[in-house]
């Protein structure tokens, strides 16, 4: 089926689920899905993007997978999640990294069941700090017995299988420093998972998330295959997860900002619609700016981001898209509600509920304060091998930003101190990273996309960057006083 077709059959399925039989508003007050909206959105076989032509899939193509984020975001952005997981957490890695019996084993499920697979990788005490995860396995009988506490696993206690990682238990008792991802089957036996907990998430209601034990026996054939180590195999396959992420954008601030200017449209005050005033006008412009850059950023991770491509070592890019496009989620649909006003203030308000369905997409995979100095030690580490300490002059050379740093050669054009305090790495980083997304915008531009658009969005993140750049050279730093008690009631001083 041509991929048209197949983006109409499932536009057609979220509109009778959402619009026709059920309200999506409403279903946004209560957690879980109806059971009839997964089951008729299921047999479009969605996940069938995510899995090779030779099992019954439809070729695991990055283009085709962004597109169905981006659709289904457009409706919901928790349906566009629960499509992410399965598709960059748990399929593609399969498809890339399992043995040709796992891989039968596992999509012919998810072809001809509609099954659904997550990740688990984040442990209570091991978030952020994921390499020193205390999950372990040992091996045992051709089986690896897989202890551990994992949570915050999208779709906890709903999918019927699951990407374990563990550290190899040593024979003294020591975790060994590599990260293995075993294939967790819970419909077979000794593989079950135990919910200890599904947390009552603040956003993205229709996804549960919970607190899992394992204690399970995982057959040696499901142990994926790293190319060289575990941990690169777990790089790879986070940039990739993250590149993906402007796929559930990019339906989503569509979205927000289609219904912003419909409302700028409708509403009158003092006998004038919104659509004329000044700040709405700029609130509006925002918006498309986003909408554009969320576009550039899917047509390059079309073209870079397939299974067929090694992303170990893209942490710039990766960090770069996944970083910025959530800081533009969380930023339009708290400008769509402010723009709303009283009426957006609701659960059952898709800008209302925008603010916290998008608000996790900023801490998950990589909190963005994290990713933001990773991207500054990364550029810090390739100015020190070129010996090259000029922002500018380094930009210009990198293929990521080549093109974009001419146009902020003012702003860029000055010497980057080596050992900078973390909070300057952290806005150096998205200074590099609007820098990063400026340069797909142009690529955008240039293969044809509307010239408007494209200059709105270019001047959105030029004054974006001016203004982070303003705060990276102010001098003035304040720490956090631990004794705060003394002298400090108001009240004392009247």
């Amino acid at each position: 089926m041509p991929f048209e077709a197949f983006l109409n059959e499932l536009k057609a399925a979220m509109k009778n689920v959402f619009h026709v039989r059920g309200d999506i508003d409403q279903m946004a007050l209560k957690r879980g899905m109806p059971p009839f909206v997964m089951r008729e959105i299921m047999n479009v076989n969605p996940l069938s993007v995510g899995i090779p032509v030779e099992y019954g899939g439809r070729g695991c193509k990055m283009e085709e997978n962004i597109s169905l984020l981006a659709a289904a975001s457009y409706e919901s952005l928790a349906l566009s999640l629960t499509f992410g997981i399965n598709s960059a957490l748990f399929l593609q890695p399969v498809a890339k990294y399992a043995n040709e019996e796992s891989k039968k084993h596992v999509f012919d499920r998810f072809i001809n069941n509609q099954n659904m697979g997550g990740l688990m990788i984040t442990e209570p005490d091991f978030g952020s700090d994921a390499l020193n995860m205390q999950s372990s396995f040992s091996e045992n009988d051709g089986n690896y017995h897989i202890q551990g506490t994992k949570h915050w696993a999208g779709l906890t206690g709903w999918a019927d299988f699951w990407l374990l990682t563990a550290r190899e238990m040593s024979p003294e008792g020591k975790l060994k420093r590599d990260i293995d991802f075993f294939i967790c089957d819970v419909n077979e036996p000794n593989q079950q998972i135990k919910v200890d907990e599904v947390y009552e998430n603040l956003g993205l209601y229709q996804i549960p998330y919970g607190r899992n034990i394992l204690d399970v026996q995982i057959p040696s054939s499901r142990r994926l295959i790293p190319e060289t180590t575990g941990v690169k195999m777990m790089l790879d396959l986070l940039h990739r997860s993250r590149m993906q992420f402007p796929g559930m954008a990019m339906g989503f601030i569509h979205r927000l900002m289609d219904e912003s200017i419909a409302h700028a449209r409708d509403r009158q005050i003092g006998g004038r619609n919104l659509l004329s005033y000044d700040q709405v006008q700029q609130r509006l412009a925002r918006l498309q700016a986003y909408f554009t850059i969320t576009s550039a950023m899917c047509h390059n991770s079309s073209k870079v981001a397939g299974i067929e491509n090694d992303l170990s070592l893209n942490g710039l890019e990766a960090n770069s898209v996944k970083s910025v496009v959530t800081d533009m989620m969380q930023e339009a649909a708290q400008s769509a509600t402010q723009l709303v006003g009283a009426q957006a203030y609701k659960i059952n308000h898709i800008a209302g509920r925008g603010i916290t369905d998008s608000r996790p997409f900023q801490i998950f995979e990589g909190s963005n304060d994290i990713l933001y100095a990773q991207i500054s030690e990364g550029l810090v580490k390739l100015m020190k091998k070129a010996k090259e300490f000029n922002l500018f002059n380094s930009l210009k050379s990198n293929s990521l930003t080549s093109n974009a740093s001419e146009r902020l050669k003012s702003i860029l054009d000055f010497k980057i101190e080596t050992s900078l305090p973390q909070r300057k790495m952290v806005e150096l980083g998205q200074v590099v990273g609007r820098v990063v997304c400026m340069e797909q915008v142009l690529k955008l531009g240039a293969k044809g996309f509307n010239g408007q658009l494209i200059e709105n969005a270019v001047k959105v993140l030029e004054q974006e960057i001016e203004m982070l750049m303003s705060g990276y050279h102010h001098t003035g730093q304040v720490n956090a006083i631990e004794v705060y008690n003394n002298e400090s009631n108001w009240r004392e001083f009247l």
